[in-house]
């Protein structure tokens, strides 16, 4: 159903009035959602170790440059957020800055990369849930259903308030953080595997020839750090707020980062990490944890990755809900995807919608007797962080894009600078990430190239539909991405 073009400016202003329950998130609960979309416990445990293993001991290094060009990022990235405050975010930034057609193919990339962080991720839930239910009750179950609930839970999850997903998202995070911490503390107490060694920080080990790959998934463990505007109109003081978490959320995950994979390397010793890694990399945390802490502290992280991955679901799908909001309030999306609760104050019907398409895709790959990890997770993931990696480079370049043409008191190190900087440095990213894609799928190079291109060909997608908005629906073209106060005036 398509939106009548003459109530869209009234359900714009309408919807700041009554719709989203605002001055509900803090720094902190921004923060946690964009944290557990990170899942940083199961990037840990499932992804640090191939890091390892192709970078050696210098892995650690990796997230740290990762976490300071993003850092980077963040600064032209904050700085727009309070200039541009539609709740489109990402479109929206881009749009001001690059023009009304690279913004609609900017929204359609979103769509593709958010619902592809999420939806295959359902798969790797079945699997840490299998493995998980394997070894603690030596009990063997199918992934469909597993799947299946989770989808149940998480669209709970969405329907519900913002404030109780982010209590949610706040406990599961420290759950999953703390068992990593104990990791650390054991480690650090009994000096590790042959005593403390920084020798991870030599320029000899970090600049090798792995280091690009540490790069490629380092990179890829940020995954959806950006998503911290999207909740502009729930926070409170989304001025001061929305940047203070964007940068707490890049400061903790790039430092936490570090510092875990610095840990694992000492758990086992500058000159038998890599070996460890090759030989057992999904047992490499396991392990550890197993020797420094204990058998029972190991059953513990079975446990917290599978909340890992539900608390990355729930960030994601509340992100793709504000998104399907906000353009469905435009007028792209159906009407009807924008209706609010009356009483949790959330996007509701976008939050179905997103789950049947979960449902559909789930059950679609099990149809198929494809494989829950190596098809569902790898090949409906891989798009969408290709496509966020994108949207970020498209934000960076549109920050002094927008900057140029408009009256400010910005500086030039926030509005030229900084963003310049971010856009080269992402742009070697996405080369280095569609570079080593076969480390992250595994597959053969035909469906690695169908799997790189799917995000540019959904942003090329964008160019025709703007050309058929501006001639079949000029007023949604019009009012795409404006600031909700310079919405066009409903027609006569």
């Amino acid at each position: 159903m398509s939106v009548s073009t003459s109530e869209l400016p009234e359900e714009r202003a309408s919807s700041a009035a009554t719709g989203l329950r605002s001055d509900s998130l803090g720094t902190a609960d921004i923060a946690f959602f964009v944290v557990s979309a990170a899942a940083p416990l199961t990037v840990m445990a499932g992804v640090a170790p191939l890091a390892i293993l192709l970078g050696g001991i210098g892995a650690p290094v990796g997230y740290l440059l990762a976490g300071l060009t993003l850092a980077v990022f963040a600064v032209g990235f904050t700085t727009m957020s309070r200039h541009v405050t539609s709740g489109g975010a990402f479109y929206a930034f881009i749009t001001r800055g690059l023009g009304r057609p690279v913004g609609i193919g900017a929204a359609l990339l979103a769509l593709i990369g958010y619902n592809g962080m999420e939806i295959g991720v359902y798969g790797l839930l079945a699997t840490t849930t299998r493995d998980t239910l394997h070894s603690l009750f030596g009990t063997d179950v199918p992934w469909l259903p597993v799947s299946l609930a989770g989808l149940l839970l998480i669209g709970y999850g969405g329907y519900r308030s913002i404030d109780f997903g982010a209590k949610v998202l706040g406990v599961l995070l420290v759950a999953e953080t703390g068992i990593l911490v104990l990791l650390a503390g054991g480690v650090l107490l009994k000096g590790g595997a042959h005593g403390l060694s920084l020798a991870s920080l030599a320029p000899a080990h970090v600049f090798v020839p792995g280091t690009a790959a540490v790069l490629a998934f380092a990179f890829a463990a940020f995954t959806g750090f950006e998503s911290t505007v999207i909740y502009r109109r729930e926070a409170r003081d989304p001025e001061r707020t929305v940047p203070r978490a964007t940068y707490a959320a890049v400061a903790f995950l790039g430092l936490f980062y570090a510092f875990v994979v610095w840990i694992a390397v000492q758990s086992f010793g500058d000159d038998q990490v890599v070996r460890a890694a090759g030989k057992d990399p999904a047992g490499l945390f396991f392990t550890a944890i197993t020797t420094y802490v204990g058998g029972w502290a190991a059953d513990l992280m079975h446990v917290f990755i599978v909340t890992s991955v539900i608390a990355s679901l729930l960030a994601f799908h509340n992100a793709i809900n504000r998104y399907a909001l906000a353009l469905a309030e435009e007028g792209v999306l159906p009407r009807a995807l924008g209706r609010i609760h009356p009483r949790h104050r959330s996007p509701y019907v976008a939050g179905v919608a997103q789950t049947a398409l979960g449902a559909v895709v789930v059950l679609a790959f099990w149809a198929a007797h494809a494989d829950p990890y190596q098809q569902l997770l790898l090949w409906v993931n891989t798009p969408g962080m290709i496509g966020l990696l994108l949207l970020q480079l498209l934000a960076a370049i549109a920050v002094p894009c927008y900057f140029r043409r408009v009256p400010h008191t910005e500086g030039r190190l926030r509005t030229v600078v900084a963003p310049v900087v971010a856009a080269v440095l992402l742009a070697t990213a996405i080369v280095l990430v569609a570079g080593h894609i076969d480390l992250f799928t595994g597959a053969s190079p035909t469906v690695n190239v169908l799997l790189v291109v799917v995000a540019p060909v959904v942003f090329a997608l964008g160019l025709p539909l703007a050309w058929w908005l501006r001639r079949a629906r000029p007023e949604v073209y019009a009012g795409f991405a404006t600031e909700p106060a310079e919405a066009p005036a409903p027609a006569e």
